[in-house]
């Protein structure tokens, strides 16, 4: 090997250090943080206009925090068109008046604090709703303008492009069509801009990782027009963690550089907003709509979702097939594809996708970020769903939730079983999202105490089955979910082995499928976790390491040792949290 050859392998080596280094150095507050998602338009209206708000979200604070809640995270609070439930922003620097004002947001932010608990907003960095300023400005084709480049654009698109953009025009509703790649504005700018999702959203201009020379508006990541949308993207999140902020969740976060195999370049862009971010914010944390792992937490982001999409294993846990999510590109003849979802009554299905590529995403991050597994969340349903809808099926779920690695995320209502609702009407976007966006339910009564307003104003409907499903009524059970879900988290943070960084373990023997066992530990401690979501009794034998300790359980489990090992057998719906002594 040659002298430079030498070099050449010492500073990669040092290089990769360097890049794991910093992806490694997470605020310490992560590992022991649960979170709290919170639809904004749906969780607490303070001025019975039928729509939630901030000053609302402060006033159950406390709410929150007796849940065990560390953080929450909001979904999009920025000024916006409304065309997809905020996911169009106007302005970046500016609480929408439905919400608020900039000053209520520093009061949460400060009340949030003073209890306790991390705030956490959504960035929508790809893309901006055609009302901004910015894209108004761009549009008007003067090359010099401040946001000339914000936004790509083009005179000449493929006919392919062309027949796209007819297609989506004949559909019933173009403007709610993601359908093609391109508008046709006919601005003084261009004929045609590049979009994100719908048409009113058009695609920031990060560059291209590979700009093709036939296509001239195909800017590389370094021109000045990518340049300066990366500098603003930088001012929002300073804006932001100067105001108290204590992190975001990116939305789309891979999708930001256009024509980039291998997320190669946005990496890159990624990891240089980590070491700028963990230079001058330290305690704050980025978390990933990436969902894929391996790439996004070496990219940058202390946090990465496993979810609906991208990694597969989340919906062969939670998806049946005759729910919305589970319907999605289903095709019965695909061996590959999982026929019956894990967490069914009827106790078919088999944890192997989600365990498998779960177990190789954690082993290779584990010592550089975390992995969150939602309960839910805005744009996918609710664990209570078809025959999926008792609390005690309900416990066992949040039971896995609660004590895997990682970073919990509780969606609002999931704690007192909140129902996914079937075909509601389309709300700002929401289209069959809606089911999973509607009112938290706090009291009996037709708005469920969310409101002031009279039924008809409210922002979706709530269905709180004669006011089971309600905060009021599970405060008044100590069997309910809500007090389960409490002692969950409480347990949680009381026991070091399952909390974030706690190694995991999966104990169940191959072809094994029900109950699902896996061991946590972490500082000399040791955790199983046995859970059988299935109607049917089931039992495991794992090795021996200790006595068995049971510090929380729902149905009916017990421990038995047996020759081989200890025997651990659960009733139908039932779940159990040993410490091994």
């Amino acid at each position: 090997m040659n002298k430079k050859t030498i070099i050449a392998a010492a500073l990669a080596s040092f290089m990769s250090f360097a890049v794991h280094a910093q992806v490694a150095n997470n605020p310490q507050w992560l590992d022991n943080a649960i979170f709290y998602q919170i639809y904004p338009s749906s969780y607490m209206d303070s001025d019975g206009n039928g729509i939630g708000d901030l000053p609302g979200i402060v006033s159950k604070l406390d709410y929150i925090k007796s849940l065990g809640i560390t953080a929450i995270w909001l979904n999009p609070v920025f000024e916006s068109g409304w065309f997809d439930g905020g996911y169009d922003v106007i302005d970046f620097y500016k609480i929408d008046p439905r919400f608020g004002t900039n000053t209520d947001m520093v009061k949460l932010i400060d009340e949030a604090h003073r209890r306790g608990i991390k705030v956490c907003l959504d960035l929508v960095a790809g893309h901006t709703s055609d009302k901004s300023p910015w894209f108004r400005d761009c549009s008007t084709g003067d090359r010099n303008s401040r946001y000339a480049d914000y936004y790509i654009w083009t005179d000449s698109i493929s006919p392919k492009e062309q027949q796209k953009i007819v297609v989506r025009h004949q559909a019933a509703n173009p403007a709610s069509s993601t359908y093609g790649r391109y508008v046709e504005a006919n601005a003084p700018r261009g004929k045609y801009y590049e979009k994100n999702f719908f048409e009113c959203q058009p695609a920031l201009n990060y560059g291209f990782a590979n700009p093709d020379p036939a296509h001239p508006w195909e800017q590389p990541v370094d021109a000045p027009g990518p340049q300066a949308v990366r500098r603003e993207l930088k001012n929002i999140i300073a804006f932001w963690f100067d105001k108290g902020i204590d992190g975001f969740r990116v939305d789309m976060a891979s999708s930001l550089i256009k024509n980039d195999k291998g997320k190669k370049a946005v990496s890159k862009l990624w990891n240089e907003m980590r070491a700028w971010k963990d230079k001058h914010y330290p305690h704050c944390v980025f978390i990933s709509e990436w969902s894929n792992p391996e790439q996004a937490i070496p990219a940058g982001f202390n946090v990465d979702f496993m979810m609906q999409f991208g990694l597969k294993g989340y919906g062969s846990l939670f998806f049946s097939r005759d729910t919305p999510w589970g319907k999605r590109g289903y095709k019965p003849e695909n061996e590959k594809e999982y026929r019956f979802c894990y967490f069914d009554r009827d106790g078919k299905g088999s944890p192997k996708e989600f365990t498998e590529n779960y177990g190789h995403a954690y082993n290779a991050t584990k010592s550089l970020g975390y992995i969150a597994l939602p309960t839910a969340n805005h744009d996918f349903q609710r664990p209570n769903i078809g025959t999926r809808n008792t609390p005690e099926q309900l416990k066992v779920a949040m039971t896995f939730f609660l004590t895997m690695p990682g970073v919990p995320f509780i969606y609002y209502g999931d704690e007192i079983g909140m129902k996914y609702q079937m075909d509601l009407p389309n709300k700002e976007g929401s289209n069959n999202r809606a089911g999973t966006r509607t009112p938290m339910q706090w009291t009996k009564g037709e708005t469920a105490g969310f409101s002031s307003c009279t039924p008809a104003q409210l922002y979706l409907p709530v269905d709180t089955e004669n006011g089971r499903i309600t905060v009021e009524a599970q405060l008044k059970d100590p069997a309910s979910l809500l007090h389960y879900t409490r002692r969950l988290t409480a347990l949680r943070h009381q026991q070091a082995a399952l909390r974030g960084n706690g190694e995991w373990t999966l104990l169940n023997k191959d072809g094994q499928n029900y109950p699902l066992v896996y061991q946590r530990s972490n500082q000399g401690e040791t955790i199983v976790v046995a859970i059988n979501p299935a109607r049917f009794k089931t039992k495991a034998v794992i090795p021996h390491t200790g006595t068995l300790h049971k510090l929380l359980e729902t149905g009916k489990t017990a421990v038995k040792q047996a020759n081989t090992g200890d025997e651990l057998r659960l009733d139908g719906f039932s779940a159990v949290v040993y410490k091994v002594e």
